[in-house]
This record gives C-alpha cells, structure tokens and sequence, in this order.
C-alpha cells in the first residue's frame, strides 16, 4: 500500500520541510552553482543524516543532505 500525502503537506514537520525548501531553496542553489559550477544534487545517490544537538540549552535538529554533485550536460 502506498502512503499518499496530501499537497500541500498538512502534517506540520513535513510542512516546515516544504517551507524551508520554498523559502530557502532559490538560495542554497545559487550558492550550490558558486561553489561546484551548475548542476544538482542528485536525490538517488544521496545520504541523510539527522542528529539531536544542544545549543545553548535548547534542543535542536541537524539535518545533512549528502548527494553526488551532477554537472548540467548539454545533449
């Protein structure tokens, strides 16, 4: 059975994910292009981590998203 979820995302940490992504994502790419040239990030060979860290007494989340960089090819 396959787990369908409604778009907009309406659980709210997967909502704040998709935020992040909307908000952030034109940035992180533009900086990505700076760094490695223009390309993506590949999804398929990609790791995630995610840990617990304590800042300043607080709780907090740290996601990496570790994925093989792909050049824009031309055809």
């Amino acid at each position: 059975m396959r787990n369908v979820q409604p778009w907009p995302p309406t659980d709210p940490f997967v909502y704040r994910f998709y935020e992040v992504v909307m908000l952030y994502g034109p940035v992180i790419k533009d900086v990505a292009h700076e760094m490695f040239g223009d390309g993506i990030m590949s999804a398929i060979d990609m790791k995630l981590d995610l840990k617990k860290v304590e800042e300043h007494g607080a709780e907090r989340a740290e996601f990496t998203f570790n994925g093989k960089w792909l050049p824009y090819r031309r055809f």
